[in-house]
């Protein structure tokens, strides 16, 4: 922790290195899906993350005692969280544009904010709810629901968007006992446990399901990686090891409902990736959606910085 900085202010900085990490995890998997199987790009994935952390963070907390948990349990539920939100966002982003499937995914802000005050007993004021429904808008413009423009596979990052709120909301719940590298550690073991043994029941590739692009990556056959594969993979484990500590540390920090909007960073990353990578063009209604998207988010932001600037005095959560 930065001396002098106030919890917020390092909270949404963690968010923001965080979801750059993520969102360049996003981009490099999306590139693999053509190649490799999906648990097997994540399970690559998250040995290299793995070791990351126990050659690197690790040694910088002191010792290996900054492992040792009395909450086990918790911790495989933020882990079978992420791997569902994984697993459903990936296999969305193998078929759906990149800015697409990412700005679909931003209902999550909306449902944290929601767990948060179901589950955490949080508030939220009317100008976050006023700023969540516009960015709510946004994805129905986008999904366009009962028109021939709609996906069935538009509902994965959905799905994804559940699994990624309670896993936050799980994060800010035990955050107070449990340091960020803790909680890191224990999601790359539920991912290489998870993967490994899907591995080993259907890595053969005889449930592929040629016919469905999404399923083909679910199912397909796991091979050996290329060598000018390597460097990729090994970019994606380390986007995966930081983004997991530093978005860990966000949210033990500040309060779920104030971090989520931070996420928003990941829509134009997605917007540029998907151009230089992929030569994804959003159309003029897609773009319409994400700008909704992160007005709703900008907005969110701007009020919590009035507020805090109406204090005399800085404290360490923001509430209305």
């Amino acid at each position: 922790m930065i001396k002098g900085w106030p919890a917020p202010v390092l909270a949404a900085l963690s968010a923001a290195i965080a979801v750059t990490c993520f969102s360049l995890n996003d981009m490099l998997i999306k590139f693999l899906s053509g190649d490799y199987a999906l648990h097997q790009i994540v399970l690559i994935r998250s040995i290299i993350g793995l070791t990351i952390l126990l050659a690197v963070f690790i040694p910088f907390s002191g010792s290996f005692a900054v492992l040792k948990t009395q909450r086990v349990g918790v911790h495989l539920m933020r882990g079978g969280c992420v791997v569902f939100a994984n697993l459903t966002f990936f296999l969305g982003l193998s078929v759906l544009p990149l800015a697409e499937a990412t700005a679909i995914f931003f209902i999550s802000p909306f449902l944290i904010s929601l767990f948060s005050i179901l589950f955490l007993k949080e508030k939220v004021g009317l100008h976050r709810w006023s700023a969540l429904a516009m960015g709510l808008i946004g994805i129905v413009i986008i999904l366009r629901p009962g028109t021939e423009a709609f996906k069935l596979v538009a509902l994965l990052p959905i799905a994804a968007a559940f699994g990624y709120a309670m896993l936050h909301i799980l994060t800010r719940h035990i955050g107070k006992t449990e340091s960020a590298l803790t909680m890191s550690f224990y999601i790359q073991v539920t991912f290489v446990l998870i993967c490994a043994g899907f591995g080993l029941v259907a890595g053969d590739g005889h449930y592929t399901q040629s016919e469905s692009p999404a399923l083909d990556f679910l199912f397909r056959e796991w091979g050996t990686v290329a060598g000018n594969d390597m460097p990729i993979f090994l970019v994606i484990g380390c986007a995966s090891a930081f983004g997991g500590f530093f978005i860990s540390q966000a949210y033990r920090m500040a309060e779920a409902a104030y971090i989520a909007p931070f996420e928003y960073i990941a829509m134009p990353l997605s917007i540029i990736w998907g151009l230089m990578i992929f030569g994804e063009k959003p159309s003029l209604t897609v773009l319409i959606g994400i700008a909704l998207i992160i007005a709703s988010g900008l907005y969110v932001i701007w009020r919590e910085a009035v507020k805090a600037s109406a204090k005399p005095v800085a404290v360490p959560r923001f509430r209305r």
